[in-house]
């Protein structure tokens, strides 16, 4: 399939993988839609990239649904989401721990309701950001491991629906499998462990093997989307190393 035509919607496009996924959709001529809060670098990103920007709060769902049904995306990346906060199980308040619940999955929740409700046209695809702590767990950060999961299952539910509406839209969930450095996340995780281990957040980072660059993971994101062999799967996992793996859905 070819991104030239296509017109790509990005939560979170103004830094880090959002922005990368931009690059990677500029590049091969889709029109890109970047989404995320005001900010200057969401202005600076739409000017270099020559991409349209909205400005909106990506978990309120009255903007999910008039922002879908003005664009009607033919292709939905859904990337925003709250570098998680960082602390020990024993010492984490509770508004820590759920703070990417009502960020990440408040908002998934609302753009895939708006997705099937519209609908989006049949053939869109939805791309869903989780995280390798979906299936490993991250016991620094709270609640962080089962939000990226839940992000896993509302795919999964939503592909249901669409599927016995015969809406003809895919939903499929982004797994990446290493941390990013220049990312909030990435960060967010590799400093709080590399504290935690006496060592640099650098050295933290290399345990993973080769860096994932954010151009470099945009890129394996359109080969998803641009390649037939990827159109059924229901999740897939990225890393430098070993690039797309397929992976089963969530334990369904």
């Amino acid at each position: 399939m070819s991104l030239s035509s296509s017109s790509i919607l990005i939560t979170g496009a103004s830094r880090g993988l959002g922005r990368g996924i931009a690059e990677a959709a500029t590049a091969r001529g889709a029109k890109v839609t970047l989404l995320a809060r005001p900010s200057n670098a969401l202005t600076t990103t739409a000017a270099a990239l020559n991409a349209q920007a909205i400005a909106a709060d990506i978990t309120d769902a009255d903007a999910a649904h008039r922002i879908l049904a003005d664009t009607n995306p033919d292709i939905l990346v859904l990337n925003a989401g709250l570098p998680p906060p960082m602390a020990p199980i024993d010492t984490i308040t509770w508004q820590d721990f759920t703070a990417t619940w009502d960020t990440d999955v408040k908002a998934g929740l609302h753009w895939v309701q708006a997705a099937l409700t519209q609908p989006l046209k049949p053939g869109s695809r939805v791309l869903l950001t989780s995280f390798g702590a979906a299936i490993m767990g991250s016991p620094m950060s709270g609640g962080f491991g089962g939000a990226k999961r839940m992000l896993w299952f509302i795919a999964h539910y939503a592909n249901t629906l669409s599927s016995q509406r015969q809406l003809g839209i895919r939903f499929q969930t982004l797994i990446p499998r290493q941390m990013v450095a220049g990312t909030g996340t990435g960060d967010a995780g590799s400093h709080a462990y590399a504290a935690a281990q006496s060592i640099s957040p650098e050295a933290f980072l290399e345990r993973f093997g080769a860096p994932l660059d954010p151009r470099v993971y945009g890129d394996m994101v359109m080969e998803i989307l641009s390649n037939p062999i990827y159109a059924k799967a229901s999740a897939f996992g990225l890393k430098a190393d070993t690039g797309i793996t397929p992976i089963e859905g969530p334990g369904l």
